[in-house]
């Protein structure tokens, strides 16, 4: 037997216990519970956690935690039953199977299961028992004594290391079977500057669905703290924002946030089969500008957003979803996609197994293009340049979003001057994109720290973009 094959047997371990629930208990009952559904699943979860949080020189919080359970749903028509415990036995499936009696049959044949795959993006191991506790508050207190030895300024230094390890099985009627493992982790440093009685904040983070190792090299947390110094830094010099219809230069990389909420949300099928996404009914129509390509991606190796397969147990794909400027297609899960007469996308995700799935981003972003990105700020007469955002809201329904810079400055003749504070953009989606009038050759993805809130449920995401050229977009500032 191989490594991995290993590694799933013994972690399939914690999902099935003796005299509790076994692989032919599971297959039996999910068989019973879903004879009269189109499709479902009984979805298995372990999954362990921890983080650490060191502040003002010195450990603050540590907490670990498992848990473990399953969701099994039942889906008729546009109809869904739903039963979660946090009870991986066979009585506790057998009692949550009675919700799905309230469905009403299924009419046509059943849905047809997920295509298989032994692809696997991102390692089995365990992060969480790879690296002594000792070490883990080693490197934050590491961090704080850097971060302070390398600015008089620093005021206050915040170290926040988090990860995670989940064990997931799906279980159909139809007998099909699949499993994953999927570590998580992340580095957050923050640091406080003061000077002359005002102080700053900057922030810089970053992740993957990889081990420790890879933050705990110092030529990575060495860059969290210069990025994060930088940033207040800057901030600390930063003047009032101007506000107005201007010009906007985005960066490459994490501004793509902007185009996860303001754009991703609406391309997301059970919006549009429902009628309720500015994108409805677009398909084949152009709804950006010319050589905007907006990807969403769960396929990328080692990312936070990606996934060997999504939480209904179909392999992740690239999906394009507007081409040049057109609207090719939405992210659909199972049931919408059946609803819709297409196939799934790969994006059924979950917060855990308490949770159904619902389509969602994995990694989304907009492709690179063939603009130099000097030349581009070149073109900027009287504008501003925003590196890199903090909060954002946006509605779904029409695609209107406010975004927060976290580090901005403006721009006069092609040229960088003063840092802003208080800048935020305001526009709708739909709107945004086709005011896109030039595309840096410089494509980046973020660095690993999103998560994507929607229906109550959280996931971690990714973001992306090159340098992007706006025309028109609202800033709203704060100067007089």
């Amino acid at each position: 037997m191989t490594d991995l094959a290993s590694q799933f047997t013994d972690a399939r371990g914690l999902l099935y216990r003796p005299g509790l629930l076994d692989p032919d208990g599971a297959r039996r009952l999910t068989a019973q519970a879903l004879s009269a559904c189109d499709d479902g699943e009984l979805y298995l979860q372990y999954r362990a956690s921890e983080s650490f949080g060191f502040d003002d020189g010195r450990l603050k919080t540590a907490d670990y935690s498992t848990d473990a359970g399953f969701g099994l749903r039942g889906v008729s028509g546009e109809m869904t039953g739903f039963a979660h415990a946090n009870d991986l036995s066979e009585a506790a499936i057998a009692k949550a199977a009675q919700t799905l009696t309230l469905l009403d049959p299924a009419k046509g044949q059943p849905a047809p299961p997920p295509q298989r795959t032994n692809r696997h993006l991102y390692t089995d191991a365990n992060p969480l028992e790879l690296v002594p506790f000792a070490e883990k508050v080693t490197l934050c207190a590491a961090i704080d004594a850097a971060a302070r030895a390398r600015d008089p300024r620093v005021a206050q230094v915040s170290v926040s290391l988090a990860g995670s390890w989940s064990v997931i099985e799906i279980v159909r009627a139809d007998g099909f079977t699949a499993s994953d493992i999927r570590p998580l982790v992340r580095l957050n440093v923050s640091v406080i500057l003061e000077e002359n009685g005002r102080r700053e904040t900057g922030v810089f983070g970053i992740g993957g669905r990889y081990l420790y190792d890879h933050v705990m090299d110092p030529k990575i947390w060495n860059r969290a703290i210069d990025e994060a110094l930088a940033q207040a830094q800057v901030n600390l010099r930063s003047v009032a924002a101007p506000a107005g219809e201007m010009t906007v230069l985005l960066g490459p990389g994490w501004p793509g946030v902007l185009v996860h909420e303001a754009i991703g949300h609406g391309l997301e099928g059970d919006f549009n089969r429902k009628g309720t996404s500015a994108f409805s009914g677009r398909i084949g129509q152009r709804v950006a500008a010319p050589g905007v390509t907006v990807v969403d991606d769960g396929s990328i190796l080692d990312r936070r957003g990606s996934l060997s397969i999504d939480d209904e147990g179909t392999p992740t794909q690239e999906n394009i979803l507007i081409e040049d400027g057109i609207l090719k297609g939405y992210m659909q899960d199972r049931l919408n996609a059946r609803l819709m007469g297409v196939a799934p996308t790969g994006n059924g995700r979950r917060e855990s197994y308490a949770h159904a799935p619902m389509p969602r981003m994995t990694n989304t972003f907009i492709k690179g293009g063939q603009d130099n990105p000097e030349e581009l700020l070149s073109r900027v007469k009287s504008g501003i340049f925003a590196k890199s955002f903090g909060g954002g809201q946006v509605d779904i329904v029409s695609g209107k979003f406010v975004f927060s810079c976290t580090e901005a400055y403006k721009v006069e003749n092609g040229k960088i001057g003063d840092p802003i504070k208080g800048a935020t953009l305001i526009g709708d989606g739909p709107t945004a994109l086709t005011k896109v009038i030039g595309i840096g050759n410089d494509w980046a993805l973020d660095e690993g720290i999103g998560m994507c809130g929607k229906g109550g449920q959280s996931v971690p995401a990714g973001v992306g973009q090159p340098t992007l050229l706006m025309d028109g977009l609202t800033v709203g500032g704060t100067a007089a």
